[in-house]
């Protein structure tokens, strides 16, 4: 039986790192904290916590969202630009990490470097949350598997396709569609697939759970019997060198109209913005009716409240 005590002082790297009934728990977590929260009920969970926050990718939804997150849990989150701070200058993330723990009760960093997260985390003695890197994206996918029970009653058994490039959204879906029995298809060009060792531990997890994982590179045989279907954007922070080039290969994977007669009647269309549109996604698409596109996002309010509650809490 999981208890909160369990999730207290632990990072929050990847979905990896957590078992199938921490996860179901943390749902669970989140879910009564946005029912409370709607219905006008506060929880100052986080009293005087303060949440230090490292940015050296940009960000609207991650920052908006923990920032509102620590403070409606009734603590304090502080804005660090990566020029802000002595990172600009030379200062190692590990001097970094020490130095904080002496000031914080958490960190969140959004880099490109997984490895860095992992250094700061392993010299840090408080926890450390991996707000987005080149591999993983672990609080948008826990938001997502969340937005997904909200819409069909269960994780259990649904198929969801994700139609693009093979990025750390697409790794982290992986890793939880394993973890919690999901069947989960990512569809891609050619060259463009998810991390090796991402999905090779993605297809050890969902032995356990029962979860099928595959990856495709035929649009229209994937989408058959979709449940959900999940897009982003064709070229990631970092990659704008080469958008005119992903923009041609990535053409025939566009979610529009068409494409998404493919899946179930019922499907709902997920994206975890910020959406191109009229390239990964069309507007009638981001806008129709299977769209949860605006809830997703609202939920990552819900869950990054219920994760730093979970690991800062006293």
């Amino acid at each position: 039986m999981v208890s909160a005590r369990e999730f207290r002082g632990r990072d929050f790297l990847s979905l990896y790192d957590y078992s199938p009934e921490e996860i179901n728990f943390m749902l669970d977590f989140a879910e009564r904290l946005k029912d409370e929260q709607k219905k006008g009920i506060t929880h100052h969970l986080l009293k005087g916590k303060t949440l230090g926050m490292i940015f050296k990718k940009s960000s609207t939804r991650t920052r908006v969202s923990f920032e509102v997150g620590m403070y409606q849990l009734g603590g304090f989150a502080l804005f660090l630009s990566k020029d802000a701070l002595q990172l600009a200058r030379g200062e190692t993330i590990e001097d970094t990490g020490k130095v904080f723990s002496r000031y914080l009760d958490g960190i969140m960093i959004r880099t490109f470097d997984q490895a860095e997260v992992e250094k700061l985390a392993e010299a840090a003695d408080i926890p450390v949350i991996n707000g987005l890197t080149d591999l993983f994206h672990p609080c948008q996918a826990l938001t997502d598997i969340f937005t997904i029970r909200e819409h069909k009653g269960k994780l259990k058994g649904i198929k969801l396709v994700y139609v693009g490039d093979g990025n750390n959204v697409a790794n982290s879906l992986l890793m939880a569609g394993a973890k919690t029995g999901m069947n989960v298809v990512v569809c891609c060009p050619p060259g463009y697939e998810p991390h090796e060792e991402v999905l090779k531990k993605a297809v050890s997890a969902a032995e356990l759970t029962g979860a099928e994982i595959q990856v495709l590179n035929d649009p229209a045989t994937a989408m058959s019997g979709a449940d959900v279907v999940y897009t982003d954007v064709w070229a990631s922070m970092g990659q704008e060198s080469e958008a005119q080039k992903r923009a041609e290969i990535f053409k025939p994977y566009q979610l529009n109209g068409e494409l998404l007669k493919k899946a179930k009647d019922d499907c709902i269309v997920m994206h975890c913005l910020p959406a191109h549109r009229g390239e990964e996604i069309t507007d009638e698409v981001i806008d129709g009716e299977q769209s949860v596109v605006f809830e997703q996002a609202e939920n990552r309010l819900h869950v990054q409240k219920a994760v730093m509650a979970l690991i800062m809490a006293d």
